[in-house]
């Protein structure tokens, strides 16, 4: 008789944890952050509650880490498709036109924003963020800020390059492009297009004011 192999232990919790992530997205989406429970993702993915304590010490930690390779996935699979916006997605890039690869990095994020699956966790988290400081905290620290400090780096290289005011600041100058398109998806006020991304790019660079 041939042995008989023995179950791959890796792969089985590899196959647990993504059922527990998905199971997580899943319930913050249809009942909210707080009303969502290790009980319930347990029962969604099919996993004991032991299981998710075992990799986790909270719900919080569950959902953001789910988020977290919800994204990296969701990058992964724009890659091959999507071209310039997948790149964009990836990092901001450095053609030499300033104006152009922050249109190119904006639309891509009006993309994600408008994106169900990405949509909904998002808008959970964020939402609970802004009551939780903790939750709120780590999520600027493990999701934001690494996207924001492409930004800096790509607005320095503009500054260095004289594409950029020399005493610009390049964490201001994020702030202006991003709260605005922050504000229109959390308020819903209207709709985000990859048109209202250029103005923001335009009016962010040319200003506001007439020149001589």
């Amino acid at each position: 008789m041939a042995p008989t192999k023995a179950p791959d232990s890796s792969r089985r919790s590899d196959r647990s944890r993504r059922a527990i992530h998905d199971a997580a997205l899943a319930l913050v989406g249809e009942v909210g952050y707080r009303r969502t429970t290790i009980e319930g993702i347990a029962a969604r993915a099919g996993v004991g509650k032991q299981t998710i304590y075992r990799w986790w010490p909270s719900k919080a930690a569950v959902l953001m880490e789910a988020f977290l390779d919800l994204a990296g996935r969701a990058a992964e699979e724009a890659g091959p498709r999507s071209g310039d916006t997948a790149q964009a997605a990836q990092g901001i890039p450095d053609s030499g036109d300033l104006t152009a690869d922050l249109k190119l990095v904006l639309r891509a994020t009006v993309d994600e924003l408008n994106d169900p699956a990405l949509e909904v966790p998002t808008r959970a988290l964020t939402a609970e963020g802004i009551v939780d400081a903790q939750l709120g905290a780590e999520f600027v620290t493990k999701l934001l800020e690494p996207q924001l400090a492409l930004y800096v780096t790509r607005l320095r290289a503009a500054q260095e390059a004289g594409h950029l005011r020399a005493d610009a600041d390049p964490r201001i100058a994020l702030e202006l492009l991003i709260g605005p398109l922050m504000h229109r998806w959390l308020l819903r006020t209207l709709p985000l297009t990859h048109a209202y991304a250029d103005a923001i790019v335009d009016y962010t660079l040319g200003g506001l004011t007439p020149r001589p």
